[in-house]
């Protein structure tokens, strides 16, 4: 006798979800022209999630750079 099973029987993960995939991390990449940076895009492995303007707050953060200068003289003592 020989046993089939019925997808429609089978039970699903918890929360009827896919199986967990690896989540890739969050990188990201400065995008340089004619020697300085014109944009920082952020990938999740091979994907392009969004692009940052490194003269934003955000895009200063991740380069590194601050205007603030109580955050300069702290960093200087």
């Amino acid at each position: 006798m020989t046993e089939q099973t019925n997808p429609e029987n089978t039970t699903a993960p918890e929360g009827g979800a896919k199986p967990e995939q690896h989540q890739e991390e969050v990188s990201y990449h400065a995008v340089e022209k004619n020697g300085r940076i014109t944009a920082i895009w952020e990938m999740r492995g091979r994907k392009h999630l969004r692009t940052i303007d490194p003269r934003s707050e955000e895009g200063r953060h991740l380069l590194g750079h601050t205007d603030n200068p109580e955050i300069v003289q702290n960093a200087q003592v």
